[in-house]
């Protein structure tokens, strides 16, 4: 049986590490993007992104989120907004030595969510 890519990279205590990186490393560091996590608890977010991208790179299913449309509601999150988030993705999952093959997989789920996320 073939490999997940969530037990490729390591399961969710490796992405829970390459979640931490992306957010305080990468996106509150970014100015494009980090004002929609000004009023954000972020230890509750780094959980909650966690269990997200552990369920969509076929990790078990711990994600009981609001649906992608809701959760961005409000927010008005423009194409760029949207591809700064993945390319901070792609350099997080990159700085823990994931294979570019296995971050175009997990950039292709992400941006299977694209509509639900942007203009909301």
């Amino acid at each position: 049986m073939e490999e997940t890519l969530y037990e490729k990279i390591g399961g969710e205590e490796a992405i829970a590490k390459v979640v931490d990186y992306f957010y305080s490393e990468l996106v509150l560091k970014d100015e494009t993007v980090n004002h929609f996590f000004k009023n954000t608890d972020m230890e509750k977010q780094r959980r909650h992104q966690t269990k997200f991208i552990s369920f969509a790179l076929g990790g078990p299913n711990q994600y009981s989120g609001k649906g992608m449309a809701k959760a961005h509601e409000g927010m008005n999150i423009q194409p760029d907004h949207f591809n700064a988030i993945a390319k901070h993705l792609h350099d997080a999952l990159a700085h823990f030595g994931v294979k570019e093959a296995d971050i175009d997989t997990a950039l292709t789920k992400v941006a299977s969510l694209r509509e639900d996320i942007l203009y909301k």
